[in-house]
């Protein structure tokens, strides 16, 4: 019977499965200290004192002694990579334009890419970390001012100027910064102007038409003299064969003919 009672009790008491009780115990106060600061005995702190390391004085200042070697770092194989990259595309383009890479989107930088390659206009773009050592061993130092922020390159083997400048002014937020044509460096201005020239070709025929006048009129000159003279042997001629016989019917001669004064 008591463990009848018990047993109900504690399924009275007990808290339910799921269920949190009303009344919780919880402990309050400070937490254990094991380990707190005290002062070291004056007696320990003349023993660190005089059992303290003092280090010996070098014979020679270190700031009177050079600098230690500095131990080279092997560079990465893509470092080796885009340097002789750099080097061809300096080495097999003729046009190379320095263009600022801004923040621009995907979508126009396909765009961008797409119309300067209907022209054979390729983009390239190179860390600065490895562009700039190439310019400074190089005898393009002159560029190096352009390589500061971002950049990209525009570059073909044939100067394209006048397309690249008229496909950039339709993207003003891409700015032009300067770049070179055939060994020779141009700013932007400079671009502009050698975009403003006439064609290649049209230069040639108006060059061949001029050599062509000259040397016709060289060929005129060269030949009037002769035809002159050959005109002047036949009137002499035609003279000679008009003239009438100046023989009388007695053999004895005409009287001679009145010379003109020239």
């Amino acid at each position: 019977m008591a463990a009848a009672v018990v047993g109900v009790l504690r399924g009275v008491l007990l808290p339910q499965a799921g269920r949190l009780p009303t009344v919780q115990s919880v402990r309050h106060g400070s937490k254990a200290v094991t380990r707190h600061w005290r002062v070291m005995h004056y007696q320990r702190q003349k023993l660190m004192a005089v059992t303290e390391y003092i280090p010996p004085r070098p014979a020679v200042n270190p700031r009177c002694l050079p600098p230690p070697s500095k131990a080279s770092k092997e560079e990465s194989g893509l470092i080796r990579l885009l340097r002789r990259e750099i080097a061809a595309v300096f080495r097999d383009h003729r046009m190379i334009a320095v263009c600022q890479n801004v923040a621009i989107s995907a979508e126009d930088k396909l765009l961008l890419r797409h119309q300067l390659r209907r022209h054979q206009i390729l983009v390239k773009v190179f860390p600065n970390q490895v562009l700039r050592p190439f310019l400074e061993d190089s005898k393009y130092q002159s560029l190096l001012p352009l390589f500061v922020g971002h950049n990209m390159l525009l570059v073909s083997e044939e100067p394209k100027v006048k397309e690249m400048v008229r496909i950039l002014k339709t993207m003003p937020f891409l700015p032009l910064l300067g770049g070179c044509i055939d060994d020779t460096i141009l700013s932007r201005q400079g671009f502009l102007n050698y975009a403003k020239l006439p064609s290649l070709a049209l230069l040639q025929g108006e060059l061949i038409g001029g050599l062509g006048l000259l040397l016709g009129q060289t060929c005129a000159l060269l030949q009037r003299q002769p035809v002159q003279l050959t005109a002047l042997l036949e009137q002499h001629i035609r003279q000679q064969q008009d003239r009438p016989s100046t023989s009388t019917a007695g053999g004895k001669p005409g009287p001679p003919e009145p010379v003109l004064d020239s």
